[in-house]
């Protein structure tokens, strides 16, 4: 009797053993393949945490995601919770940049480079130039933060600049001439409106300028002391407040605050309802939105008598801040348009009062017109939505 009472108490025993292992091996399975990704626990720079909820996705799908979960198993009660360490690794090193690049108001210059514009006697070389031949500009290279989108470019940019940052995406080359409207252009025209709601984000004003915008004097002294966001035009109509004015997105001065964050986003966001648009055509759209009046954005758009391009060149050498190849496609054509730009200035910086009284006349461009510049020359710019552009 003994014997047999032993025998079941054996029995039972391993039953149990083998009902918890079982147990908690269906209990693991559930976690590991049948929860969703509830979201991630992201560190600022600032050393704060914040709980963002994302779209579910099941573990099997979080190698495909944008940011790779990272779980740690010292805490099991933590296991739904991600920390995306990589892109805060990122922030921190983007914010000590930006520190050392910034004015005494934490404002910075910022522009991009790939591997195209990089090159020596290329874009970048005859964008640093033109801060150094401007009026009041070369100060200002001390704030001039440049952003590389590859490998080749931030070393580029090391040999020849103080502020660079290497901008990683995963998956995506950015090397490459990258014409206007084609995918590759508009990945890396959206990849640059997360970017600078991460810089505003950080507590920094900014200036953005493409680097086919040649710089002849400090605009500062033009923009508007009121205004959360100001952008230049490819054709503007006399009114600063007008929305129907023709933005272009390669030019714009905006201060960090709850409303330009949440425009930012609201711009991002927006793209997605638009995927054939790069950014610059969905503002043209998104700007007469009534979601700027409820976040109260003062919008504000830059006269082209001081911030002009080719699409509208400014008209006096005596006003003029910025000058911007837009309007103008493939390299070629820039760098052979912006070289004469540079060259007409060189010129009016030596001329005599009484010469530079007179009417100046710019030399470019010279270049094809692009569809865009034809366009705008009609009538119809200011009535119709247009490929190129955004008028609702």
């Amino acid at each position: 009797m003994i014997c047999h009472a032993a025998r079941r108490n054996r029995r039972a025993y391993a039953f149990g053993v083998f009902s918890l292992v079982m147990t908690a091996s269906g209990f693991c399975f559930f976690f590991l393949f049948c929860v969703p990704r509830v979201g991630v626990l992201q560190r600022s720079s600032s050393w704060k945490f914040s709980f963002n909820l994302r779209l579910t996705e099941p573990p099997w799908l979080w190698g495909l995601s944008e940011s790779k979960p990272f779980i740690s198993s010292a805490n099991p009660t933590k296991w739904l919770i991600m920390f995306d360490d990589e892109q805060a690794n990122q922030n921190e090193i983007l914010e000590g940049v930006l520190n050392r690049a910034a004015m005494r108001n934490r404002t910075v210059i910022l522009t991009t480079l790939n591997k195209a514009w990089a090159a020596p006697g290329s874009i970048i070389d005859l964008f640093l130039e033109s801060f150094r031949i401007g009026e009041q500009t070369s100060d200002l290279i001390n704030h001039l933060v440049i952003i590389c989108l590859d490998q080749s470019s931030v070393e580029r940019c090391e040999s020849i600049h103080s502020h660079c940052f290497l901008l990683s995406t995963e998956g995506t080359d950015f090397s490459a001439e990258k014409l206007f409207g084609t995918p590759d252009y508009l990945k890396m025209m959206w990849r640059r409106i997360k970017f600078l709601r991460t810089v505003l984000e950080l507590g920094f004003d900014f200036i953005f300028t493409d680097a086919d915008i040649m710089w002849f004097r400090n605009p500062f002294h033009q923009f508007l002391p009121d205004a959360d966001f100001q952008i230049a035009c490819d054709k503007f109509n006399g009114n600063s407040s007008d929305v129907n004015n023709f933005v272009n997105g390669g030019f714009k001065y905006v201060k960090s605050n709850n409303r330009t964050i949440r425009f930012y986003e609201f711009w991002y966001n927006s793209g997605k309802f638009y995927p054939a648009l790069h950014d610059q055509d969905v503002l043209n759209i998104i700007k007469k939105n009534s979601f700027t009046k409820e976040i109260g954005l003062k919008m504000k758009f830059l006269d082209t008598a001081y911030f002009g391009g080719f699409c509208e060149p400014s008209k006096d050498m005596n006003k003029v801040c910025t000058m911007h190849a837009n309007c103008c496609i493939g390299l070629q054509n820039k760098l052979s348009d912006l070289r004469l730009t540079l060259d007409d200035w060189r010129n009016f910086t030596v001329q005599t009062t009484l010469e530079r009284s007179r009417p100046p006349t710019w030399r470019a461009p010279k270049s094809r017109p692009s569809p865009l510049r034809e366009y705008l020359t009609t009538s119809k710019a200011t009535t119709k939505l247009h490929r190129f552009g955004g008028y609702v």
